[in-house]
């Protein structure tokens, strides 16, 4: 099989706010009360992986076991989004970066009004990754590798995508035709070809509590 080679795409500059728009942020309620009120302190929590490696499995455990410990969050998940307010977009490279971008300015979102916003995306490339980094900003985004080996992911693969990619009846597949790039500005690596879920959700949490806990 011949392996998927990488390309860079050009980060598109952010359109410029129209004379005719007018932003009120600073007359509502800010990011610092709503904190307070929520007791907590708002992140993204970035999971990036191969389709396959855990990334919804462990967003769902993640957010139990934040949850149980009385945080108010929101799990963000590829599928919902393309099904939802990505409907309209494909898998070419211009696509996934509006894929993330839009996903990025939703999650900038979560963060003002104080939620922990937990997201599972593939966000393939380094060059996507650091856009949604630029646009949610360094200090409130947690970057979390989800990483298995390739074989594990298509054994995991209830769906069939993997076996439907090699067969070119998916095109753009990443991992089979389209590029996925080490992540090289992680916070942290999950291994879950090695970890139990309990062992996984307990490394997040060492890492996100932290950052993530109340000082009034």
């Amino acid at each position: 099989m011949q392996t998927p080679t990488t390309t860079h795409f050009t980060i598109p500059e952010m359109p410029s706010t129209s004379e005719n728009i007018f932003p009120v942020y600073h007359e509502i309620l800010g990011r610092t009360e709503k904190e307070t009120l929520l007791k907590q302190r708002s992140k993204v929590i970035w999971l990036t992986g191969l389709s396959g490696a855990g990334k919804t499995t462990l967003a769902k455990h993640l957010e139990v076991a934040l949850f149980s410990r009385g945080f108010c969050t929101q799990v963000l998940d590829g599928d919902n989004i393309r099904s939802g307010i990505n409907s309209n977009l494909g898998f070419s490279e211009a696509d996934r970066f509006e894929n993330i971008r839009r996903i990025a300015e939703v999650s900038k979102l979560f963060v003002n009004c104080g939620v922990i916003t937990i997201n599972c995306f593939i966000s393939p490339t380094e060059d996507i990754r650091d856009l949604a980094r630029r646009l949610i900003g360094q200090d409130d985004f947690i970057e979390v590798y989800v990483n298995a080996p390739l074989q594990v992911c298509e054994d995991r693969d209830t769906k069939g995508l993997y076996s439907r990619a090699r067969r070119g009846e998916i095109k753009e597949f990443t991992g089979i035709s389209s590029p996925f790039e080490t992540p090289e500005n992680i916070d942290i690596e999950i291994r879950t070809d090695l970890l139990s879920i309990e062992e996984s959700v307990r490394q997040m949490l060492d890492l996100i509590l932290p950052r993530i806990e109340f000082r009034g």
